[in-house]
């Protein structure tokens, strides 16, 4: 299986931000993992143009697990490439397939009320983004560790915590882990996305000590890129950040903190549909 990194980049007025989808290649068969906001189809058709390939050959997208920035575009890729096969563990699918409420939605509005007035604008501007989000039937709703036949040397990780369902994708033959957001790069350090606002922390860092139990070489985090270098200190700096502390405790938020992070949920404050 080959791997291409996508550099996806949105410009807001006051920052970018930057996503890294990943395109995986094996013989016929050519998936996307995740797919971006709403209004990523031509930024992904660029991208996958720099690295010589072309959608036109889509022949499935993978979803790893439901958020605004990994399905918003999925209803146009669809749309434009019919035949590609939608992918979705199947946690996730009831999620992104319309058939039950979003549970980043859910955790918006549970939040609402305990924001300060000054951050009510953008949280609701935030919710109304996700309930934006078109939903789009999932065609293979894949059951923990199942992997697609004609994918050749896959895993299919289960890494809960940022969300029930979510997935990471290991290549062991190259060792290249896709940690999608189990894990993000911030500061040249490995971090979790957003620990604040994840489901499940314990889970989070437990689905971390799966992951360093890969040994991987090479980490592609779809929220900083590439991380090649003291993989294994960096992980293990993360697990020890949190595992001492008490582990069904999220971390304390103060009265001012606002819903983003540099590295994940960077629309949460300012979101716009379309780029």
């Amino acid at each position: 299986m080959q791997v291409f990194v996508l550099e996806i980049k949105y410009s807001y007025p006051e920052y970018t931000e930057v996503l890294f989808p990943v395109l995986l290649q094996h013989n016929h068969e050519l998936v996307l993992v995740d797919c971006g906001y709403a209004g990523s189809l031509p930024l992904l058709q660029k991208a996958a143009s720099l690295q010589g390939l072309s959608l036109n050959n889509l022949t499935g997208i993978l979803l790893t697990h439901h958020d605004i920035d990994h399905t918003g575009g999925l209803q146009e890729l669809k749309t434009a490439y019919p035949n590609a096969k939608v992918y979705a563990p199947a946690l996730e699918a009831p999620y992104i397939s319309g058939e039950a409420k979003s549970l980043r939605l859910q955790q918006a509005e549970a939040l609402y009320d305990t924001l300060p007035e000054a951050q009510k604008a953008g949280a609701r501007q935030f919710q109304e983004s996700l309930q934006a989000v078109k939903p789009v039937p999932v065609d293979v709703r894949l059951a923990a560790n199942e992997v697609p036949a004609s994918w050749g040397d896959v895993q299919l990780i289960p890494t809960p915590g940022h969300m029930p369902g979510h997935i990471s994708v290991y290549l062991p033959k190259n060792k290249t882990l896709i940690a999608a957001d189990a894990l993000v790069v911030e500061n040249n350090e490995m971090e979790l996305a957003n620990p604040a606002f994840t489901l499940n922390l314990e889970q989070a860092i437990t689905s971390v000590q799966k992951l360093q139990q890969l040994q991987p070489e090479r980490i592609i985090c779809y929220h900083g890129g590439i991380v090649e270098e003291a993989i294994s200190e960096k992980l293990q700096k993360l697990i020890t950040k949190y595992k001492p502390a008490q582990p069904t405790q999220q971390p304390a938020q103060s009265e001012n903190q606002e819903l983003r992070s540099p590295a994940c949920y960077a629309h949460l404050k300012d979101f716009r549909e379309g780029f």
